[in-house]
């Protein structure tokens, strides 16, 4: 994966102003970091889903495994 660094990050912001403008560049970094806000909620959401799934499915087990051995008491 490449490496970017502060200079490569420099002239990139130095082009955006000069193709977008000074005056709108505030607002639009505005919404890239809202989208980007957005993503990290999105993706959080979706991880705290799967590990309430995985955790549900892991007592289910044992309590079949828990009960599956009271039968073989009996």
């Amino acid at each position: 994966m490449p490496q970017i660094g502060w200079f490569e990050i420099l002239i990139i912001v130095g082009i955006a102003i000069i193709v977008i403008g000074p005056k709108d560049f505030p607002i639009m970094l505005k919404k890239i970091g809202s989208w980007i806000g957005s993503a990290k909620r999105y993706v959080n959401q979706i991880q705290q889903e799967v590990t309430i799934n995985v955790d549900n499915e892991n007592e289910t087990e044992e309590k079949k495994k828990i009960n599956k051995g009271e039968d073989d008491k009996k």
